[in-house]
């Protein structure tokens, strides 16, 4: 039987988020997630998909002949099959990126991957999954992610930033207002007062599509 991955949808779009933000990218959106954090957007990817192989997979993105390819969820390591996923698509010359919770071991990612990694604050619920060893195994290539909920989210992702040595480590380090927790301009005005070494980033696809599925 062929390597089979268990997918909610395949898409092309702009990517909303992370340092290619504003590229066109194909989405490869994985069914099933461990956690539940409360701001979850993608809860209609915990259950369902379809069973794919990865031949059909990587058939379909070459259709849409894109630069970059972002393999999302859910989340995408809770499949053991994302792994050669991540490897062919690379081969297959893409720039590849992998958004994880930042819950399960990355380490058997293929180098050529951009790895998104979430540190979850205290606000999400769930910062009790955060897999610090992730952190060991940061390259220049790869990016930390705080999504914050409220100012002490925002405190909380400060002292991580420092005591990780996380501009350092990573290739960024990006801070993320919860939608409608935490206004933007209050998120962006802390950032520039505290002179933080960090991208602030929106959402793009809330802004254009209201985070509608496959956009």
């Amino acid at each position: 039987m062929q390597d089979t991955l268990r997918i909610t949808e395949v898409f092309y779009s702009l990517q909303g988020e992370t340092r290619t933000a504003g590229l066109p990218t194909v989405f490869v959106r994985l069914t099933g997630c461990p956690l539940r954090c409360q701001y979850c957007d993608s809860a209609y990817a915990f259950s369902g998909g379809t069973l794919r192989t990865l031949d059909s997979l990587l058939e379909q993105v070459a259709g849409f002949k894109p630069r970059y390819v972002c393999v999302t969820g859910g989340e995408p390591l809770a499949q053991p099959n994302a792994l050669p996923l991540l490897r062919r698509l690379c081969d297959a010359g893409y720039e590849v990126s992998l958004e994880t919770s930042g819950a399960l071991d990355i380490s058997g990612t293929d180098i050529r991957v951009s790895r998104v990694v979430d540190l979850k604050t205290p606000g999400s619920e769930e910062s009790h999954r955060n897999r610090y060893e992730n952190i060991e195994l940061l390259t220049r290539n790869d990016q930390v992610k705080f999504v914050i909920c409220s100012r002490e989210d925002y405190d909380w992702a400060v002292s991580k930033l420092i005591q990780y040595n996380l501009a350092e480590r990573a290739g960024e380090v990006l801070f993320s207002p919860s939608h409608h927790q935490v206004k933007a301009s209050d998120l962006a005005d802390w950032i520039v007062a505290d002179n933080l070494p960090v991208r602030f980033q929106l959402q793009l696809h809330k802004l254009l599509w209201n985070d509608e599925p496959g956009r």
